[in-house]
């Protein structure tokens, strides 16, 4: 259901890109790299924190750290994450599988900086086993997000 909501929001706002399937896991950075051929740090993770009462999505490069003090000048508190079960409630994805696209409700999504050293990125796509190729540019365009810079 998941990889399905994806696919569905790709249908509407951006068509041209396919989701990329592997016979193999890429729920974890390691995974998805080698399942992909990149580099780790191409790998978009995507991150579920609490702000305030507020769910929100943090997409970050997959060898970056969130930095605690950078993310408390950003947004004016410590860093909580979500836990799996608000993951898959808030997102509708999988922990492993989480992307900015096809959440059943809106979500505020941020792109750290970091994402930025590459031409493209590859985010999950709802799905453990599923990925999608992107600039990083056209990712904050269509999860309509703002960059931020609060990884190490």
């Amino acid at each position: 259901m998941s990889r399905d909501s994806v696919q569905a929001f790709l249908e509407v706002y951006a068509p041209d890109i396919t989701i990329i399937d592997t016979p193999v896991s890429s729920a974890t950075v390691a995974e998805a790299a080698a399942a992909h051929g990149v580099e780790p740090a191409q790998i978009a993770k995507t991150l579920g924190l609490w702000l305030g009462e507020e769910a929100i999505l943090i997409v970050m490069s997959g060898s970056a750290r969130l930095d605690n003090q950078k993310y408390r000048t950003q947004f004016g508190q410590k860093a909580r994450m979500l836990n799996a079960e608000d993951i898959v409630e808030r997102t509708g994805h999988p922990v492993g599988g989480v992307c900015p696209f096809g959440l059943p409700q809106p979500l505020r999504v941020f792109a750290d900086l970091s994402l930025q050293a590459f031409p493209f990125i590859i985010p999950a796509a709802g799905g453990v086993q599923c990925a999608l190729k992107i600039a990083p540019q056209r990712l904050v365009d269509l999860a309509k997000a703002e960059w931020v810079d609060v990884a190490q």
